[in-house]
């Protein structure tokens, strides 16, 4: 689509040039009969005037009309670079899928997981969050369901032995945003960790597992492990 809308811009741009400089002095010839050839050393030692060729009197309207065009073409390439998307920094996406409601149950979970364990990090700890949990669901070691994922027990510190996830203030600005990081994640815009991540823990704390495994990342306050 980007190139579409660019090579038109183009397209147009060189229809008009050609279209202007088409009436100019290198029309083809138009008459009834057919031109004489005549060879180069015929003309050699002809005297040959600027004003023979009209450029004297042409030359005022010619840099008119190629500025002109010139213009013309820098609008259209200019309204093409308009029409190609820029990529979306994760802000704008969150502002944009940000909700009130989700779209269905394993979205739900994933929205809980995000506000329960990091609704106090930056939109970019909180991605890395769920990214987390949709790793687990792919990796062969835990289940393969986000809110079996979420659910299981001494896994996440909102859910521990219960097993069960405690009730969002929905009406929130944090879930909200919540609601926008699973959609996004559930999308994989803007992915931030690779797909073997599948542990992390505040920095607060030193669980022994934290020096069995390969550090990824830190963001926030969270540290991510693969």
């Amino acid at each position: 689509m980007i190139r579409t809308v660019r090579a038109a811009g183009f397209a147009v741009a060189a229809f008009v040039l050609a279209a202007a400089m088409g009436s100019g002095p290198l029309q083809a010839w138009q008459g009834e009969a057919a031109p004489v050839a005549s060879s180069y050393l015929d003309h050699a030692g002809a005297a040959i005037e600027v004003s023979d060729f009209g450029v004297n009197e042409a030359e005022a309207e010619g840099g008119d009309r190629i500025a002109a065009v010139g213009a013309l073409a820098d609008h259209l390439v200019a309204l093409a670079d308009a029409a190609m998307p820029r990529p979306r920094a994760l802000g704008e996406l969150v502002d944009l899928y940000a909700g009130g409601s989700t779209d269905d149950a394993e979205q739900d979970c994933l929205a809980n997981a995000v506000y329960f364990e990091a609704r106090g990090e930056p939109i970019e700890g909180q991605l890395a969050v769920a990214e987390v949990v949709l790793n687990r669901t792919l990796s062969g070691r835990y289940p393969q369901t986000i809110c079996e994922v979420v659910e299981q027990p001494w896994q996440f510190s909102f859910v521990n032995a219960t097993g069960r996830i405690p009730e969002a203030n929905r009406s929130s600005n944090a879930w909200r945003r919540a609601v926008a990081i699973a959609r996004i994640a559930e999308a994989g815009a803007g992915r931030l960790l690779p797909r073997d991540v599948l542990w992390y823990h505040a920095d607060y704390v030193s669980p022994s597992w934290g020096r069995r495994l390969a550090r990824n990342t830190k963001i926030g306050l969270h540290i991510f492990y693969s």
